[in-house]
């Protein structure tokens, strides 16, 4: 992949997807998901501690934006270090960015020490990495186009030749359309638009 298609692309998850690995009676249940935001990471938390109140340990890691810059990992009572760091290592190691790996905990009575633990969720988390699709992640800006039904044919051209994805549309006297654009097409697209009279661009922000 060149370095110009890298500008605005990333790494992620296709879907939800589990692993498994058990050692000395423990099972360790790995869940990784695709995600967006805190918000949506909160949530899926709050899920898998609801439908598996009774395990040990929920410990996790997550990595989100296009440069890996906002991350965590969390070893819910576990020694410092042996498993929301093994986590991230596994999503730092596949370089993929908003994603989230859950890895539930139920002890089976037999400790494994610092190195059996960083062992199991690495492992676990592994698993359900394979157990998933890598795919390469586009990002998106939203545009809200503002014209006169006048200027139709050359905003409707405009957006066949780009192949831009329309979201949601007006057509009346005044026109308004919000268009998704591929980042790295933005400028060059919002530069066009500009040259069309009649028809305003307002940046929306990422989709």
């Amino acid at each position: 992949m060149s370095a110009i298609n890298q500008i605005d692309t990333y790494l992620t998850l296709k879907e939800d997807s589990e692993g498994l690995y058990k050692e000395k009676g423990s099972k360790f249940l790995a869940f990784a998901y695709p995600v967006r935001n805190e918000a949506e990471i909160k949530d899926k938390l709050d899920q898998l501690r609801k439908k598996y109140y009774d395990a040990r340990h929920h410990c996790y890691a997550y990595i989100l934006g296009k440069d890996q810059s906002i991350f965590r990992a969390n070893d819910d009572g576990e020694p410092n270090h042996s498993a929301g760091d093994p986590i991230l290592g596994q999503i730092r190691s596949h370089q993929l960015s908003n994603v989230l790996i859950v890895v539930v905990r139920y002890f089976g009575g037999t400790k494994l020490g610092v190195g059996g633990l960083i062992h199991a969720y690495k492992t676990a988390a592994s698993d359900a990495i394979a157990n998933n699709e890598i795919i390469t992640a586009v990002l998106h800006e939203r545009v809200k186009l503002d014209f006169e039904y006048l200027n139709m044919n050359e905003v409707m051209k405009l957006i066949k030749d780009y192949e831009l994805q329309i979201v949601e549309q007006q057509f009346d006297n005044q026109c308004q359309i919000i268009l998704e654009v591929r980042q790295k097409l933005l400028e060059e697209i919002t530069n066009k638009i500009s040259d069309l009279n009649g028809v305003k661009i307002h940046n929306l922000g990422d989709s």
